[in-house]
């Protein structure tokens, strides 16, 4: 709670060491670094997949912990946006294997599963987009609820995997509160000073809210065609 507080006020100083830039430019360099890191999340599904799967369980899930935490830190903390879209390329390696085996598991690029999610996860960022500008008042009230939620998925995915109990329904949840925080993270990122720093902070944010919905669509809908 208190570095992601230090988060939003770092983001707000922003303008006492970065210039301001107009909407249109700001927008653009925050949807263009999302974008980047989706296309190097599917170049990784290309290339990466029999690296990814040949990589040990317990040295993926530290090498993953560790570029995720060193990312985000880098980027959290950096007012330049250069340092901050290095900490974000951190972030994208890691994510992208975990996408690639999640991809692979499904069939591969080619498969309708896979497809479907990936539709299905554009409609819903660009609906959430258009919702947060539409009603900002709405989203500006989600963040504690939106936390709480999150919080609530980590602990049930944890007990489900010690239980050995289907996630099926935990999944369709999570996809609902991903696909809020899209709209709430659109809606902060416009509350911000706009500056090309803050454009990529705050894409990190979209973007793993956009993966962490495709990664639940995909594990809905596989679940489905099985």
């Amino acid at each position: 709670m208190d570095f992601m507080q230090s988060r939003r006020e770092e983001r707000m100083k922003a303008y006492i060491s970065g210039a301001e830039l107009d909407v249109r430019t700001y927008n653009l360099i925050m949807g263009a670094t999302v974008v980047y890191g989706l296309v190097m999340n599917v170049l990784a599904c290309i290339f990466l997949t029999d690296f990814a799967l040949g990589i040990h369980p317990i040295g993926f899930l530290v090498g993953y912990i560790a570029l995720c935490l060193a990312g985000t830190l880098i980027s959290a903390r950096s007012d330049n946006p250069v340092i901050s879209f290095l900490g974000y390329n951190l972030i994208v390696l890691p994510v992208g294997l975990v996408v690639s085996i999640s991809v692979y598991y499904y069939g591969g690029l080619s498969s309708p599963v896979v497809y479907q999610a990936f539709v299905l996860t554009a409609c819903i960022a660009v609906i959430m987009t258009v919702l947060s500008g539409i009603f900002p008042d709405f989203f500006a009230k989600l963040g504690g609820m939106l936390l709480a939620s999150l919080f609530a998925i980590i602990i049930g995915s944890a007990l489900c995997m010690f239980l050995g109990w289907s996630t099926y329904y935990l999944s369709i949840f999570a996809a609902a509160i991903f696909s809020l925080y899209i709209g709430y993270d659109m809606y902060r990122a416009q509350r911000y000073p706009k500056t090309a720093d803050n454009a990529v902070d705050c894409a990190v944010d979209i973007y793993l809210d956009i993966i962490n919905l495709f990664l639940r669509l995909l594990r809905i809908l596989g679940r489905r065609r099985n």
